[in-house]
This record gives structure tokens, sequence and C-alpha cells, in this order.
């Protein structure tokens, strides 16, 4: 797998007519950065309660099936890299009231388990795993991967 490049001009690029471009790279890399991707999903993106976070990620995931039926694999890579920062970012909260892990010296903070953001986890990791799994997903990455990197 090739890594991904932030060497990229992410502010010139247009991810959708250069496909090419995009490198599927590890878990949520590049998430912030991949346009028009980014301002399309980012919108809905939300997970401060259970009833939000399924709102939110039933919406990404269908995001991910339209991408899916427009044949756009960059596309539904980032709709699954936002369910699975969905899922990471809520985790992090479940375990961090405040959503940091360390203090200033780099000292990791108490873990206090907070449910609502628990449960939000899970309602995104259920989506994760359901983008993540789909075999056209499946043979689309290993395309992209094969001809671009």
């Amino acid at each position: 797998m090739s890594a991904f490049d932030y060497e990229q001009d992410f502010q010139q690029v247009n991810f959708r007519e250069h496909p090419e471009l995009y490198r599927v790279g590890k878990g949520e890399q590049g998430v912030l950065l991949v346009e028009p991707y980014k301002s399309e999903i980012l919108p809905h993106w939300r997970f401060k309660t259970p009833e939000i976070a399924r709102e939110s990620a039933d919406a990404i995931y269908q995001m991910f099936l339209d991408y899916q039926a427009q044949g756009d694999f960059v596309g539904m890579d980032m709709a699954r890299k936002y369910l699975q920062m969905g899922f990471t970012r809520a985790r992090r909260y479940a375990n961090h009231k405040s959503g940091r892990k360390y203090d200033a010296e780099g000292q990791e903070l108490p873990r206090v388990e907070d449910p609502i953001k628990a449960e939000s986890a899970q309602i995104f990791y259920a989506r994760y795993q359901q983008a993540k799994d789909d075999p056209e997903y499946q043979r689309l990455k290993r395309e992209h991967q094969q001809k671009y990197g």
C-alpha cells in the first residue's frame, strides 16, 4: 500500500476530477484534506449523543452508497474514513471527557468511561465495518491501488 501523499497541493487538487492523485494511506489519513469530499461529508459528521451519531453515521453511510453508485472510489474511501473517524473520536471522548488523552507533560490522563459517547462510538463502528467490508468497496480499493499505488 502506498503511503498517503501529504506533499500534494490540497488547495488546488479536485480529487473527483483527478482520482489518480489519491492514495488510500492508513486509517484516516487525509480525511480533513481531500476535496471536494471533505466539504461534502464533514458537515454531516457529529457524535455528541447516540441519536446525533446515528443520524450522522447513517447520512455518511448513505453518501458512501451514493459514491458507490457513481463508481467514485475516492468518495467511498473518504466516507469510510469519516465513519472510522467518528468511531475513534467518539471513543476518545468516551475515555477522556476533554477529548485530550495526554496532559502537558505527555502523561496519559485518567480514563473515565462516558457511556453516551461509548454508544456513539459503537454506532459509528458498525457503519464503518459495513463500509470497510463492502465487497464492491474492497474490489474498487484493490483496483485503485493496483492502478495508482
